[in-house]
């Protein structure tokens, strides 16, 4: 089972350069309970950049740069299949 609707959506966000940001998630119910990943304009977000955490549904940037801006979607995933978020804006200035 998968749900289509997620508890919380991300939300846009504005922070300045060198600031954290926190885009927060959680995702639909599901029976195994969804996995989340994110996208970043439309490509997964790799969690070998060391300042990026995802934990929990939450995606932490520990200092954002400009190249962190862009549109975030919430993916989430289990054996059922997967449903995207609606995105959310990271504005960077």
């Amino acid at each position: 089972v998968l749900r289509d609707d997620f508890r919380q959506p991300p939300g846009d966000v504005v922070v300045a350069a060198g600031e954290p940001a926190v885009l927060e998630c959680i995702p639909p119910r599901g029976h195994p309970e969804p996995s989340i990943s994110w996208k970043k304009n439309g490509v997964r977000v790799s969690d070998k950049d060391e300042r990026l955490t995802i934990r929990g549904g939450k995606l932490m940037v520990a200092s954002t740069h400009k190249s962190d801006a862009g549109v975030y979607v919430c993916v989430a995933t289990n054996v059922v299949g997967q449903r995207d978020s609606e995105p959310a804006e990271l504005v960077v200035f």
